[in-house]
């Protein structure tokens, strides 16, 4: 399930409600309110994860899907094997019983260990490009002498492009590093971690302005107790204003809007209550 609706008193419990559905975390998702409620109506909002998180969900679903698969399939080998047993024997019930086991229990390793390989395999076909490859050749083509480093921690593979005269590879308001990582993200595939991209140091430096901003402005929204409306952003940027809040109990982060002039709204917590 990759969107749900939430239904509660005001908009915070209908986020919250549609959340625990989901089984996601509020950095994971965009957030369409339908509803701000009343005093007669409740509120009603729309809660679907990100596109650059959808991955994970996919995964996830997919992993369950693979696990109902085997058990059928076992189900199936078990009723089989049962039956020619059956028909080619007839010793008493004990022997037979006992030599069903034993095919039961070699065919079961086998079927397991097949669908094992199958799974590995298919995991492997979904991988697609190398992202370093990608990068050296993107690079290059542009005539552009960089260097890549890779970073890599229990979640993320960054890799960090530096070299003179990036500022087109980068654009303005990073227009051109949004649109590389997106066709980054694109040819690369699934990977056994999420593949982040740095040109220029402009990620980082993003993240810390981004959160800087977040910060002000909750700090002015708790104080005025007055809501205030972000300039829009991409879905990446927008995640790092939720995230940069998300412990902060005096505010409350919405995004609203349609692509490409969806932004967030910064609400003081109980506004809405």
């Amino acid at each position: 399930m990759l969107s749900c609706e939430g239904i509660g008193k005001n908009i915070e419990q209908a986020i919250e409600n549609a959340l625990f559905e989901l089984k996601a975390p509020r950095e994971d998702v965009d957030i369409k309110i339908l509803s701000e409620g009343g005093l007669f109506k409740k509120a009603k909002v729309l809660v679907s994860i990100s596109d650059d998180a959808k991955y994970k969900y996919v995964k996830k679903e997919e992993k369950n899907k693979v696990e109902i698969k085997e058990t059928k399939f076992e189900d199936k080998v078990e009723t089989k094997v049962e039956t020619k047993v059956k028909i080619e024997n007839t010793e008493p019930k004990k022997e037979v019983q006992e030599i069903s086991e034993s095919k039961q229990k070699t065919l079961d390793k086998a079927d397991r260990e097949e669908l094992e390989e199958v799974k590995d395999s298919s995991n492997l076909d979904e991988e697609g490009m190398d992202p370093m490859e990608f990068l050296k050749g993107l690079f290059e083509v542009a005539g552009k002498n960089v260097e890549i480093n890779i970073t890599e921690d229990d979640k993320y593979i960054t890799y960090s492009v530096e070299g003179d005269d990036l500022g087109d590879m980068i654009g303005h308001r990073g227009e051109s590093y949004y649109a590389i990582n997106r066709i980054l993200t694109a040819v690369v595939g699934r990977q056994k971690k999420k593949v982040l991209l740095d040109i220029g140091g402009y990620r980082k430096k993003r993240e810390e302005v981004l959160t800087a901003l977040a910060k002000r402005t909750a700090d002015r929204v708790a104080k005025s107790n007055r809501y205030s409306r972000l300039d829009p952003m991409n879905p990446a940027e927008r995640r790092i204003i939720h995230s940069a809040l998300a412990d902060d109990e005096r505010v409350v982060t919405l995004s609203k809007g349609e692509d490409p002039n969806r932004y967030v709204m910064i609400f003081p917590k109980g506004e809405n209550d």
